[in-house]
Protein backbone atom coordinates (compact mmCIF):
# COMPACT_ATOMS: atom_id res chain seq x y z
CA UNK A 1 0.00 0.00 0.00
CA UNK A 2 1.03 3.45 -1.21
CA UNK A 3 -0.15 6.61 1.00
CA UNK A 4 0.51 10.17 -0.73
CA UNK A 5 0.00 13.39 1.62
CA UNK A 6 -0.41 17.21 0.69
CA UNK A 7 -1.37 20.63 1.98
CA UNK A 8 -5.13 20.42 2.71
CA UNK A 9 -5.59 23.56 -0.17
CA UNK A 10 -3.07 24.49 -3.09
CA UNK A 11 -3.62 27.82 -5.09
CA UNK A 12 -1.56 27.44 -8.04
CA UNK A 13 -1.41 29.96 -11.23
CA UNK A 14 -1.76 33.71 -12.66
CA UNK A 15 -3.50 35.86 -9.86
CA UNK A 16 -3.91 32.56 -7.30
CA UNK A 17 -3.04 35.35 -4.62
CA UNK A 18 -6.37 36.80 -4.69
CA UNK A 19 -7.73 33.50 -2.98
CA UNK A 20 -5.83 34.63 0.15
CA UNK A 21 -9.20 37.07 0.40
CA UNK A 22 -11.22 33.85 0.60
CA UNK A 23 -9.10 31.96 3.11
CA UNK A 24 -9.20 35.17 5.85
CA UNK A 25 -13.33 35.35 5.73
CA UNK A 26 -13.28 31.49 5.77
CA UNK A 27 -11.11 31.69 8.73
CA UNK A 28 -12.74 34.86 10.50
CA UNK A 29 -9.37 36.12 10.49
CA UNK A 30 -8.80 38.99 12.39
CA UNK A 31 -5.30 39.66 13.21
CA UNK A 32 -2.42 38.10 10.95
CA UNK A 33 1.25 37.78 11.22
CA UNK A 34 3.37 38.77 8.12
CA UNK A 35 6.59 37.01 7.82
CA UNK A 36 9.02 38.01 4.76
CA UNK A 37 12.13 38.77 3.37
CA UNK A 38 13.59 41.96 3.83
CA UNK A 39 14.50 41.65 -0.05
CA UNK A 40 11.30 41.50 -0.56
CA UNK A 41 9.60 44.40 1.58
CA UNK A 42 12.20 46.87 0.09
CA UNK A 43 11.24 45.45 -3.37
CA UNK A 44 7.23 45.67 -2.77
CA UNK A 45 6.91 42.22 -3.71
CA UNK A 46 4.43 41.59 -0.61
CA UNK A 47 2.47 44.95 -1.53
CA UNK A 48 -0.62 42.45 -2.87
CA UNK A 49 -0.43 40.47 -0.02
CA UNK A 50 -0.91 43.87 2.42
CA UNK A 51 -3.41 45.30 -0.02
CA UNK A 52 -5.73 42.95 0.11
CA UNK A 53 -4.93 42.34 3.98
CA UNK A 54 -5.71 45.94 4.57
CA UNK A 55 -9.01 45.64 2.39
CA UNK A 56 -10.20 42.66 4.26
CA UNK A 57 -10.23 44.90 7.23
CA UNK A 58 -7.39 42.72 9.27
CA UNK A 59 -4.95 43.82 11.40
CA UNK A 60 -1.42 42.37 10.95
CA UNK A 61 1.70 41.69 12.28
CA UNK A 62 5.06 42.42 9.32
CA UNK A 63 8.37 40.89 10.51
CA UNK A 64 11.24 40.62 8.05
CA UNK A 65 13.28 38.74 10.86
CA UNK A 66 14.48 36.43 7.76
CA UNK A 67 17.77 35.02 6.60
CA UNK A 68 18.79 32.31 4.17
CA UNK A 69 19.53 29.16 6.00
CA UNK A 70 18.59 30.39 9.27
CA UNK A 71 19.82 29.24 12.06
CA UNK A 72 18.38 28.09 15.28
CA UNK A 73 18.78 31.62 16.89
CA UNK A 74 16.47 33.37 14.32
CA UNK A 75 14.20 30.53 14.15
CA UNK A 76 13.46 31.10 18.37
CA UNK A 77 13.32 34.80 17.73
CA UNK A 78 10.40 34.36 15.56
CA UNK A 79 9.15 31.91 17.44
CA UNK A 80 8.65 34.62 20.37
CA UNK A 81 7.57 37.06 18.14
CA UNK A 82 4.66 35.22 16.95
CA UNK A 83 4.03 34.50 21.15
CA UNK A 84 4.01 37.84 22.05
CA UNK A 85 2.00 38.76 18.88
CA UNK A 86 -1.33 36.28 19.32
CA UNK A 87 -2.28 36.24 16.01
CA UNK A 88 -4.70 33.55 14.53
CA UNK A 89 -3.10 33.50 11.03
CA UNK A 90 0.46 32.90 9.88
CA UNK A 91 1.47 33.92 6.53
CA UNK A 92 4.93 33.04 5.08
CA UNK A 93 6.43 35.06 1.93
CA UNK A 94 9.05 34.35 0.29
CA UNK A 95 11.85 31.78 -0.34
CA UNK A 96 12.40 28.15 1.82
CA UNK A 97 13.98 30.35 4.90
CA UNK A 98 10.83 32.59 4.98
CA UNK A 99 8.73 29.23 4.42
CA UNK A 100 10.64 27.15 7.00
CA UNK A 101 10.45 29.42 9.90
CA UNK A 102 6.88 30.29 9.08
CA UNK A 103 5.50 26.56 9.04
CA UNK A 104 8.04 25.75 12.18
CA UNK A 105 7.17 29.04 13.84
CA UNK A 106 3.10 28.73 14.12
CA UNK A 107 3.24 25.42 15.29
CA UNK A 108 6.29 26.19 18.17
CA UNK A 109 4.59 29.08 19.43
CA UNK A 110 1.84 27.05 20.66
CA UNK A 111 4.44 24.38 22.35
CA UNK A 112 7.01 24.75 25.53
CA UNK A 113 10.36 25.09 24.52
CA UNK A 114 12.72 26.30 21.73
CA UNK A 115 13.77 24.52 18.29
CA UNK A 116 15.95 22.55 19.35
CA UNK A 117 14.13 20.76 21.44
CA UNK A 118 11.95 19.54 18.41
CA UNK A 119 14.94 18.60 16.37
CA UNK A 120 14.82 15.48 14.07
CA UNK A 121 18.16 14.63 14.98
CA UNK A 122 18.70 15.28 18.69
CA UNK A 123 15.50 17.09 20.14
CA UNK A 124 13.92 15.30 22.69
CA UNK A 125 10.44 16.81 22.56
CA UNK A 126 7.27 15.68 20.56
CA UNK A 127 4.92 18.21 19.14
CA UNK A 128 1.64 18.10 20.45
CA UNK A 129 -0.96 20.39 18.51
CA UNK A 130 -1.26 22.19 14.74
CA UNK A 131 -0.61 25.17 16.22
CA UNK A 132 -1.96 28.40 14.46
CA UNK A 133 -3.25 28.16 10.72
CA UNK A 134 -0.50 28.88 7.90
CA UNK A 135 -0.72 30.27 4.28
CA UNK A 136 2.55 29.51 2.29
CA UNK A 137 3.19 31.71 -0.73
CA UNK A 138 6.53 30.84 -2.41
CA UNK A 139 7.90 34.42 -4.18
CA UNK A 140 10.44 31.08 -5.99
CA UNK A 141 10.70 28.47 -8.09
CA UNK A 142 12.49 25.65 -6.49
CA UNK A 143 12.42 25.03 -2.79
CA UNK A 144 8.88 23.08 -2.64
CA UNK A 145 8.62 24.36 1.10
CA UNK A 146 4.91 25.16 0.45
CA UNK A 147 3.92 21.56 0.29
CA UNK A 148 6.14 19.97 2.46
CA UNK A 149 5.74 19.10 6.41
CA UNK A 150 9.98 19.97 6.92
CA UNK A 151 11.88 23.09 7.94
CA UNK A 152 15.50 23.11 7.83
CA UNK A 153 17.91 24.96 10.25
CA UNK A 154 21.66 25.47 10.36
CA UNK A 155 23.69 24.35 13.02
CA UNK A 156 27.05 25.25 13.77
CA UNK A 157 28.39 22.81 11.26
CA UNK A 158 25.92 21.13 9.49
CA UNK A 159 21.75 21.00 9.39
CA UNK A 160 19.16 19.54 10.90
CA UNK A 161 15.02 19.58 10.38
CA UNK A 162 11.86 19.45 12.18
CA UNK A 163 9.39 17.60 10.74
CA UNK A 164 6.50 16.40 11.66
CA UNK A 165 2.30 16.36 9.60
CA UNK A 166 1.39 19.33 11.85
CA UNK A 167 4.03 21.78 9.77
CA UNK A 168 1.84 21.07 5.97
CA UNK A 169 0.27 24.57 5.40
CA UNK A 170 -3.42 24.73 6.02
CA UNK A 171 -3.14 26.52 2.35
CA UNK A 172 -0.72 27.42 -0.43
CA UNK A 173 -0.65 30.08 -2.68
CA UNK A 174 1.63 29.52 -6.10
CA UNK A 175 1.28 32.18 -7.73
CA UNK A 176 3.92 32.66 -10.96
CA UNK A 177 3.54 36.62 -10.99
CA UNK A 178 5.44 36.51 -7.55
CA UNK A 179 8.54 35.19 -9.30
CA UNK A 180 8.63 37.36 -12.75
CA UNK A 181 11.16 39.70 -10.97
CA UNK A 182 13.46 36.91 -9.34
CA UNK A 183 17.09 37.50 -10.46
CA UNK A 184 18.92 35.49 -12.70
CA UNK A 185 20.45 33.71 -9.94
CA UNK A 186 18.05 33.44 -7.98
CA UNK A 187 16.28 31.39 -10.57
CA UNK A 188 19.15 29.29 -11.93
CA UNK A 189 19.37 28.49 -7.97
CA UNK A 190 16.23 27.48 -7.42
CA UNK A 191 15.33 26.49 -10.51
CA UNK A 192 18.11 23.49 -10.35
CA UNK A 193 16.68 22.73 -6.64
CA UNK A 194 13.38 21.96 -7.83
CA UNK A 195 14.86 19.50 -10.40
CA UNK A 196 16.91 17.86 -7.93
CA UNK A 197 13.62 17.66 -6.01
CA UNK A 198 12.06 15.72 -9.03
CA UNK A 199 15.08 13.27 -9.93
CA UNK A 200 15.76 12.47 -6.44
CA UNK A 201 12.10 11.92 -5.82
CA UNK A 202 11.99 9.97 -9.13
CA UNK A 203 15.07 7.38 -8.24
CA UNK A 204 14.05 7.37 -4.39
CA UNK A 205 13.56 3.99 -2.95
CA UNK A 206 10.46 5.10 -1.58
CA UNK A 207 9.35 6.44 -5.56
CA UNK A 208 5.49 5.26 -6.31
CA UNK A 209 3.68 5.10 -9.74
CA UNK A 210 1.65 8.27 -8.63
CA UNK A 211 5.23 10.35 -7.30
CA UNK A 212 7.11 9.12 -10.43
CA UNK A 213 4.04 10.36 -12.46
CA UNK A 214 4.38 13.91 -11.13
CA UNK A 215 8.24 14.04 -10.99
CA UNK A 216 8.62 13.10 -14.70
CA UNK A 217 6.03 16.03 -15.70
CA UNK A 218 7.85 18.70 -13.15
CA UNK A 219 11.33 17.25 -14.57
CA UNK A 220 9.82 17.99 -18.28
CA UNK A 221 8.71 21.61 -17.33
CA UNK A 222 11.88 22.11 -15.42
CA UNK A 223 14.67 21.53 -18.09
CA UNK A 224 12.12 22.67 -21.00
CA UNK A 225 12.21 26.34 -19.56
CA UNK A 226 15.54 26.74 -17.00
CA UNK A 227 17.36 28.16 -19.33
CA UNK A 228 14.87 30.69 -20.63
CA UNK A 229 14.06 31.65 -17.54
CA UNK A 230 17.58 32.53 -16.15
CA UNK A 231 18.96 34.01 -19.65
CA UNK A 232 15.63 36.27 -20.28
CA UNK A 233 13.96 37.95 -17.71
CA UNK A 234 10.77 38.79 -19.96
CA UNK A 235 10.52 35.02 -20.54
CA UNK A 236 7.07 34.93 -18.87
CA UNK A 237 5.82 31.48 -20.13
CA UNK A 238 9.03 29.64 -19.27
CA UNK A 239 8.79 31.29 -15.47
CA UNK A 240 5.06 30.04 -15.29
CA UNK A 241 6.21 26.62 -16.04
CA UNK A 242 9.15 26.76 -13.47
CA UNK A 243 6.72 27.92 -10.84
CA UNK A 244 4.18 24.96 -11.76
CA UNK A 245 7.65 21.95 -12.14
CA UNK A 246 8.39 23.55 -8.72
CA UNK A 247 4.74 22.76 -7.47
CA UNK A 248 4.49 19.40 -8.99
CA UNK A 249 8.19 18.71 -7.85
CA UNK A 250 7.67 19.34 -4.27
CA UNK A 251 4.17 17.23 -4.43
CA UNK A 252 6.59 14.30 -5.92
CA UNK A 253 9.12 14.82 -3.81
CA UNK A 254 7.37 15.25 -0.19
CA UNK A 255 6.31 11.88 -0.39
CA UNK A 256 8.90 9.84 -2.13
CA UNK A 257 11.99 11.72 -0.62
CA UNK A 258 14.76 13.02 -1.22
CA UNK A 259 18.21 11.37 -1.19
CA UNK A 260 21.97 11.68 -1.70
CA UNK A 261 22.73 15.15 -3.14
CA UNK A 262 20.81 16.88 -0.54
CA UNK A 263 22.33 14.52 2.10
CA UNK A 264 25.56 15.77 0.80
CA UNK A 265 24.78 19.14 0.53
CA UNK A 266 24.02 19.66 4.11
CA UNK A 267 27.21 19.86 4.89
CA UNK A 268 28.14 22.25 2.48
CA UNK A 269 25.58 24.61 3.64
CA UNK A 270 26.35 24.02 7.08
CA UNK A 271 30.16 24.05 7.33
CA UNK A 272 30.43 26.83 4.61
CA UNK A 273 26.70 28.75 4.43
CA UNK A 274 26.45 28.16 0.66
CA UNK A 275 23.06 28.29 -0.16
CA UNK A 276 20.97 25.40 -0.67
CA UNK A 277 19.93 25.63 -3.87
CA UNK A 278 23.58 26.25 -4.92
CA UNK A 279 24.86 22.96 -3.04
CA UNK A 280 22.21 21.07 -4.66
CA UNK A 281 23.21 22.16 -8.09
CA UNK A 282 27.14 21.61 -7.64
CA UNK A 283 26.69 18.58 -6.25
CA UNK A 284 23.57 16.50 -8.65
CA UNK A 285 25.83 15.42 -11.38
CA UNK A 286 28.22 14.09 -9.24
CA UNK A 287 26.47 12.11 -7.35
CA UNK A 288 24.30 10.76 -9.94
CA UNK A 289 27.56 10.53 -11.38
CA UNK A 290 28.23 7.94 -8.81
CA UNK A 291 24.84 5.91 -8.52
CA UNK A 292 23.38 5.74 -12.04
CA UNK A 293 24.20 2.06 -12.27
CA UNK A 294 21.75 1.64 -9.24
CA UNK A 295 18.95 3.11 -10.78
CA UNK A 296 19.64 2.39 -14.37
CA UNK A 297 15.88 1.57 -15.77
CA UNK A 298 15.26 4.85 -14.65
CA UNK A 299 18.16 6.75 -15.78
CA UNK A 300 17.32 5.68 -19.03
CA UNK A 301 13.96 6.81 -18.87
CA UNK A 302 15.50 10.17 -18.16
CA UNK A 303 16.73 10.68 -21.49
CA UNK A 304 13.58 11.33 -22.96
CA UNK A 305 13.56 14.60 -21.17
CA UNK A 306 16.90 15.65 -21.91
CA UNK A 307 16.38 15.04 -25.83
CA UNK A 308 18.89 12.25 -25.60
CA UNK A 309 18.72 9.36 -28.81
CA UNK A 310 18.34 6.20 -28.12
CA UNK A 311 19.43 4.50 -31.11
CA UNK A 312 22.01 2.46 -31.09
CA UNK A 313 22.63 2.51 -27.21
CA UNK A 314 22.41 0.58 -24.77
CA UNK A 315 20.94 1.59 -21.29
CA UNK A 316 24.27 2.71 -19.75
CA UNK A 317 25.10 4.57 -22.44
CA UNK A 318 22.17 6.80 -22.08
CA UNK A 319 22.38 7.26 -18.17
CA UNK A 320 25.76 8.53 -18.74
CA UNK A 321 24.81 10.90 -21.01
CA UNK A 322 22.20 12.13 -18.85
CA UNK A 323 24.45 12.43 -15.86
CA UNK A 324 26.25 14.59 -18.52
CA UNK A 325 23.40 16.61 -19.14
CA UNK A 326 22.62 17.45 -15.80
CA UNK A 327 26.12 18.55 -15.31
CA UNK A 328 26.10 20.56 -18.58
CA UNK A 329 22.37 22.39 -17.58
CA UNK A 330 24.17 23.43 -13.50
CA UNK A 331 27.02 24.93 -16.03
CA UNK A 332 24.64 26.94 -18.81
CA UNK A 333 22.62 28.56 -15.89
CA UNK A 334 25.58 30.19 -14.63
CA UNK A 335 26.33 28.05 -11.22
CA UNK A 336 29.60 26.90 -10.13
CA UNK A 337 30.06 23.34 -11.16
CA UNK A 338 33.03 22.58 -8.50
CA UNK A 339 32.94 22.60 -4.63
CA UNK A 340 36.68 24.55 -5.22
CA UNK A 341 34.88 27.45 -6.40
CA UNK A 342 33.53 27.74 -2.89
CA UNK A 343 36.95 28.39 -1.81
CA UNK A 344 36.58 24.66 -0.19
CA UNK A 345 39.90 23.09 0.49
CA UNK A 346 40.89 19.16 0.16
CA UNK A 347 41.38 19.56 3.77
CA UNK A 348 37.93 20.46 4.13
CA UNK A 349 36.88 17.17 3.24
CA UNK A 350 37.31 14.82 6.28
CA UNK A 351 34.62 17.29 7.87
CA UNK A 352 32.58 17.12 4.63
CA UNK A 353 32.94 13.48 4.95
CA UNK A 354 31.76 13.06 9.04
CA UNK A 355 29.00 15.54 8.47
CA UNK A 356 27.70 13.76 5.55
CA UNK A 357 27.23 10.43 6.77
CA UNK A 358 25.31 11.97 10.01
CA UNK A 359 22.36 12.24 7.07
CA UNK A 360 20.99 9.19 7.55
CA UNK A 361 17.06 9.83 7.07
CA UNK A 362 18.03 11.30 3.49
CA UNK A 363 20.88 8.73 2.47
CA UNK A 364 18.63 5.71 3.36
CA UNK A 365 16.51 6.73 0.50
CA UNK A 366 19.21 6.52 -2.08
CA UNK A 367 18.93 3.52 -4.39
CA UNK A 368 22.54 3.01 -4.00
CA UNK A 369 23.64 2.88 -0.49
CA UNK A 370 25.95 5.86 0.89
CA UNK A 371 29.29 4.70 2.99
CA UNK A 372 32.18 6.74 4.34
CA UNK A 373 34.39 5.59 1.53
CA UNK A 374 31.48 6.63 -1.43
CA UNK A 375 30.90 9.91 0.29
CA UNK A 376 34.34 10.97 0.28
CA UNK A 377 34.18 10.34 -3.55
CA UNK A 378 31.90 12.25 -4.21
CA UNK A 379 33.54 15.60 -2.57
CA UNK A 380 36.49 14.95 -3.86
CA UNK A 381 35.32 14.70 -7.30
CA UNK A 382 33.17 17.56 -6.95
CA UNK A 383 36.46 19.33 -5.72
CA UNK A 384 38.44 18.07 -8.45
CA UNK A 385 35.82 19.26 -11.17
CA UNK A 386 33.71 17.51 -13.45
CA UNK A 387 36.93 16.97 -15.99
CA UNK A 388 38.21 14.54 -14.01
CA UNK A 389 35.81 12.03 -13.86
Amino acid sequence: MNSFITPQNIYHGENSIEQLRTIVQDLNVTHAFLLTDPMLKELEVIQPIEHILEDEGIRYDLSTNVVPEPPLAVGNEVVQEIREKKPDLVIGVGGGSALDLSKASAVLADHEGTVEDYLNLTGTKQLQSPGIPTVLIPTTAGTGAEITDIAVFSLEDTKDVITHKYLLANYAIVDPQLTYTLPPKVTAASGVDALTHAIEAFTSVNATPLTDTLAFDAMKRIVNNLRSAVWNPKAYHARKEMSLGSLIAGLSFYNAGVAGVHGLAYPLGGLFKIPHGEANAVLLPYVYHRIWPSCLDKMYELGEIFSISYEGKDKRQVALEVVQALHELVKDVGLPTSILEYKITLNDIDQLTTNGMKQTRLLTRSPMPFDEKSIREVYQHAFAGWESK
